[in-house]
């Protein structure tokens, strides 16, 4: 049994599976329970005397109870109604000690049944076992005017229940744990996620700038060689900048907003051939609006560039709604995408946003936070 469920009783060792017996109960408890159980002689010596039938009636009796509650500690994987049959094997054997002893001094050994019920099931079923039986030989003790019973009934309650209780906070403390090191590994593969998503957004966006203006440069060249410098030096300027975006990705200090990369899609669809009609002025938004508004921008228009073949790019925003509009070819299946548009919509989608795309007469990106 490897996996420990609500139901699995509290002392369970995964470890202990498939050890020899000995060192299965061991590993469980039965070490910490062995002198205790040395108790069940007291009736047998206390009953040498006795006539034999009583006599054996209650060396039987004891040895039962000695054997049920030290072998719970071999159980402890069985299913949870054999664990109760087991269970009622040693009220059982109590019950039978009862009937050649004194029935007070049976309960004596109450705190058996406490410590068995704390280790073979959780505390919100152990608790109902282990207060029920308390309480009632503590009843029998006060009816036969037996002070030692009710002591020897309070004891069995603080015994059980403190095994109990210390079993369930090992359990929860283990289950945190598993839990800490659930949320580490979701965490490192949204790190990754977060960082591949980056790299793809950045490297498309920056190697497409790259790739129209050293196009356009290699146009220029011969015909306007300052201009071809020009675009070469801005290359250059792109190309540095790609590597610093890549690093701050990398340490999750990157910064993208909406006004620059407007200032960027502006340039880029320029040396593309694209006519670029952008917003003048932008409303003041937070830093997490802009940013993602930033990537939409950074996202559409690498597209446009990449594959609309338009000539010309609308970038509006007016109440609370970034459009980004080209007059090319379309998309024949606008909510499949890229994967580069996927990411967009996972990330506006994280924060409750809305993204649209369509594809006829031209590409329109709409997002909507």
């Amino acid at each position: 049994m490897d996996i420990v469920d609500a139901n699995t009783a509290p002392a369970f060792d995964p470890g202990a599976v498939g050890l020899p017996w000995y060192r299965r109960a061991l590993l469980q408890g039965a070490g910490y329970s062995a002198p205790s159980a040395l108790f069940v002689l007291i009736p047998i010596l206390f009953n040498l005397d006795a006539p034999l039938p009583v006599l054996a009636l209650v060396i039987v009796s004891s040895l039962l109870v000695g054997f049920f509650f030290l072998g719970a500690s071999l159980v402890l994987h069985w299913s949870e109604p054999k664990r109760w049959l087991w269970l009622l094997g040693l009220i059982s054997s109590i019950a039978l000690m009862s009937l050649a002893i004194e029935q007070t001094r049976a309960l004596y050994f109450i705190a058996y049944l406490t410590t068995v019920a704390a280790v073979m099931f959780p505390l919100v079923q152990s608790r109902i076992v282990i207060v029920g039986s308390s309480l009632l030989a503590a009843g029998l003790s006060v009816l036969m005017s037996d002070l030692f019973g009710v002591v020897m009934a309070a004891m069995a309650l603080t015994i059980g229940l403190s095994i109990a209780m210390g079993l369930e906070t090992e359990r929860t403390r283990k289950k945190l744990k598993a839990s800490e090191e659930r949320t580490a590994v979701l965490a490192v593969a949204a790190e990754r996620e977060r960082i591949g998503r980056d790299l793809h957004d950045i490297l498309g966006h920056s190697l497409t700038t790259i790739a129209v203006k050293a196009d356009l440069a290699e146009r220029l060249m011969g015909r306007d060689d300052a201009a071809a410098r020009a675009e070469v030096a801005e290359l250059a300027a792109v190309a540095r900048q790609a590597l610093a975006d890549v690093r701050a990705t990398a340490s999750g200090m990157r910064e993208v907003r909406l006004a620059t990369e407007i200032a960027s899609a502006r340039s880029v669809l320029t040396a593309a051939g694209v006519e670029a009609v952008t917003p003048v002025a932008l409303p003041v938004l937070s830093d997490r609006d802009s940013e993602l508004l930033g990537y939409a921008v950074r996202e559409a228009v690498t597209n446009v560039v990449r594959h609309a073949d338009a000539t010309t790019c609308t970038i509006t925003f007016d109440d609370g709604v970034l459009t980004v509009a080209d007059d090319g070819r379309g998309m024949k299946n606008p909510d499949r995408g890229g994967s580069g548009l996927k990411g967009l919509r996972r990330r506006i989608e994280e924060a409750d946003g809305q993204l649209r795309v369509t594809g006829q007469g031209g590409t329109t990106l709409e997002v909507e936070l």
